[in-house]
């Protein structure tokens, strides 16, 4: 269904680009090339504008309307969560916390080991 609904959200916006392309501006746009002066003749001088005008709102609100609903279907399907988060939680799983290591926790502050306790030096024995 997913896939149906991606290829019709394609081919919509591939149509709504040639139809605005097709609409004549001040400098005649490409209506020319794919017949735009013909176009007048069929739909009336006024009618191909305006028949134009109205395809291009009516692929625009599919447009908006299918990209809505592609939207809600991508995040209902799969659980929200970034990159960033993911690596997170990544690291913390793979470095120990202070408290692990005995360290006493002071905010801004490097978390550095305890020194190794020394042993007494014996006394030598001559």
């Amino acid at each position: 269904m997913y896939g149906f609904l991606i290829t019709i959200f394609l081919l919509i916006a591939l149509l709504q680009t040639v139809v605005i392309l097709m609409q004549a501006s001040k400098g005649g746009g490409l209506a020319g090339s794919f017949g735009g002066s013909t176009m007048g003749t069929v739909f009336g001088t006024r009618g191909a504008a305006t028949f134009l005008s109205k395809l291009t709102a009516i692929l625009a609100a599919s447009f908006m309307i299918l990209a809505l609903i592609l939207g809600l279907m991508k995040s209902s399907s799969t659980p929200s969560s970034s990159l960033v988060g993911q690596e997170r939680q990544e690291r913390q799983a793979r470095t120990p916390s202070p408290a692990d290591i005995g360290a006493p926790v002071v905010p801004g502050t490097q978390t550095v080991p305890p020194p190794a306790q020394q042993q007494p030096a014996s006394p030598q024995q001559q």
